[in-house]
This record gives structure tokens, sequence and C-alpha cells, in this order.
């Protein structure tokens, strides 16, 4: 091989080895607590709904089972676990968890948003209650069982990571009532911010020491916005994605990571980090190629239309019976309308995980 080549390569080998390999091990956590939707959701939806499609294969089918988890495989948080040496976390409504290392509270299809609130709006309530400020209750409720007051609480919880993530499914509910873009930026998103913002206050004093506030997938990007609004949006971007719907996004971004500064400031002594999806999805995107994702706006799992997804129609989705899946899950950015195969999240993880531990201020 030609030496210049030779450097060349090697050079890229070492960038993609630093860059995704990264892990949360020097911060010997010893829980982590998780909040949100169906990003995050390891099971819980299927234990209020145990008909759901996610409940069964194909979901699940790159680990071998269902689990509850909307992919074909591992989450998010399950890669984050893994990558501070912990096991899978179990889901907070499952009768038979432990929660030896933490909890998931997150529900697919849940909003930040209360329900009173939602119901000013005039918004769907969807199928579950179990909104974050619900989770929130639900987090005080174990810690009863845990430590007697804040000070026994901080000192419990000081090798212990929180992660909010969630608020997807507000300005979905709201796109379903027929408003405009214009009308969930200015209305939806500051209140779903100051509600997220609202429970990092709460999350600090239940005693929290590390905390993960996580923005927005771009879902201008997602096989379900594009299917919905591809006739409507006025623009699209470079990838071919809505880029009046991931400005939502991208304002929902913007306003946590103000929350976060403010929260950092008021609370010194609590380790605060945004973790930035919007712009590390796009990433993905960029380095699809070397990644191995070739398609990343179809969907793997449904059938229909451009983007291989067919909406409002139950015996269309990913799970209905004779709907097809694709044979390379591996390939694809996206599994179902909404959401990301096991491969892309594990792609994504290993950049959030890089860009989130120098924040974490964790010691080898």
């Amino acid at each position: 091989m030609n030496l210049s080549i030779f450097i060349i390569n090697f050079i890229i080998f070492l960038f993609f080895s630093n860059t995704y390999g990264a892990n949360l091990t020097s911060c010997k956590l010893d829980a982590i607590y998780q909040f949100g939707d169906s990003v995050s959701d390891t099971g819980n939806s299927i234990v209020e709904t145990p008909q759901a499609y996610h409940a069964r294969l194909p979901y699940g089918e790159s680990i071998g089972k269902a689990t509850g988890r909307s992919s074909d495989g591992l989450l998010l948080i399950d890669y984050i676990a893994q990558s501070a040496g912990l096991p899978l976390l179990e889901p907070y409504e499952n009768p038979n968890s432990t929660f030896s290392h933490g909890a998931v509270f997150s529900v697919a299809g849940v909003t930040a948003l209360p329900k009173e609130t939602l119901m000013k709006l005039n918004l769907s309530l969807g199928f579950s209650n179990t909104s974050l400020e619900v989770q929130l209750e639900s987090m005080k409720n174990l810690l009863s069982t845990i430590c007697n007051n804040t000070g026994d609480c901080q000192e419990k919880l000081k090798s212990t990571l929180f992660i909010v993530g969630i608020g997807g499914n507000d300005y979905g509910r709201a796109f379903q009532k027929g408003d405009s873009v214009y009308e969930v930026n200015k209305t939806i998103v500051p209140l779903v911010v100051a509600t997220i913002e609202d429970s990092i206050q709460k999350i600090i004093n239940f005693g929290a020491r590390r905390i993960v506030v996580s923005g927005s997938y771009p879902i201008g990007c997602s096989p379900a916005y594009l299917t919905m609004f591809s006739n409507t949006s006025t623009t699209k971007d470079s990838f071919g994605c809505l880029k009046d719907y991931n400005d939502i996004s991208a304002y929902h971004s913007d306003g946590l990571k103000i929350a976060v500064e403010k929260a950092k400031k008021e609370n010194p002594n609590v380790t605060i980090v945004f973790s930035d999806l919007y712009n590390a999805l796009f990433s993905v995107i960029k380095d699809r190629s070397t990644l191995g994702l070739n398609s990343y706006q179809n969907a793997c799992c449904g059938t229909g239309g451009e983007y291989n997804v067919t909406l409002g129609q139950l015996d269309k989705m990913c799970g209905a019976k004779d709907v097809p899946v694709c044979p390379n899950p591996k390939e694809y950015l996206y599994w179902d309308g909404w959401h990301l195969t096991h491969q892309a999240n594990k792609a994504l993880s290993d950049l959030l995980i890089e860009e989130m531990l120098p924040g974490l201020q964790c010691t080898s």
C-alpha cells in the first residue's frame, strides 16, 4: 500500500476509534433513572397496554425477543447503561423489576405536558396518563424506599445519573389537532420547555447530583413526518428533511440549552449536561455511508407510500399481520415511522456519550 494512503487510512481509523469509542465507566455510576417517552421506554407501555404492537415481534427481532422497546433492538438508554457498565434498566411499571441499578419511567406515547394542560389546549390525552409530572411522582415514591431526607438522598444518589428526554408527542398531538408550525412554535414549545425546566429543579430537589437533559430529534427527518407533511411543508433541506418541522425541534433544543444553563447557575453543586440529539442525528445521517446506514428516510418495518409508512390504518402499522420487514435492518436509520433501529441507536449513542462525557466531569 502507498505510504500516504496508509497514513490517511490510519488517521481515519484513529478518528473513528476515538469518536465512537468513549464510555462512561470512569463515571463509576451505580444507577441511572430515565424519564421520557417511546425513545427510552424499555417496557412500561406494554404493562399498561399489553396488546400494543411493540409488545411482540418483529419489534426486538435483532435481540431475539420483543421487550416493549420501540425498535428492532436496543435504545439509547440501553447503550448508555452498557457504556456505564450497568445492566439494562428495568421498567418501573413491571412488577418484577428490582430497581437494583435504577429504573426507566418513560412510557411510549406520553407527553411532557400534564393532562390538565392538554385539556386546556384541546389536545388528545392519548392512551396513557403517565406524563412527565406522573413519572416524577413515581420517582418520588421510589426514593421514599431508598432514602429518608434530602441530605440522605444526596449522599445515596451521588453516583447516580438522571436523564430527561421528552416532548415529541406534545408536538405530534398539536399537529394531529391541526395546529400550524407557527402556532406550535409560539404556544406549545415554550410550554414544553418550561415543563422540562421545572422537572430539572424537581429532580435536583430529590437529591440528584448529575443530570442529562436531552434535546429533540429533528422530527422533520422521520418517515412519519415526511409521509404526513411532504406535500404541505414549504422547504426541504439538503438531506430531504422538512426544514420547517425541524425548526420546531431546533427551537425546543435551544430552549432547553438556555434552561440547562440557568439551572447550572442556580445549582452550582449539581452537574447538568445538555445532550444534543438534534445535531447528533444529523451527524449520523452525514456519516451514514461509513456507518452502513444506507437507507435513512424509509422505515424498515412498514408498508405503503414513498417512505414505507401508512398512517391512520392499524392493519398497515409495523407489527400488524403481514406488514413486511426489511431483510437488513442494520442498514436502516429508522425502524418504523418514528423510531430508530438498533444499529442507528448504537451509532447515535456513541456520539452522544462522547459529547456528554466531559460535561459529566468524571475522573478515570
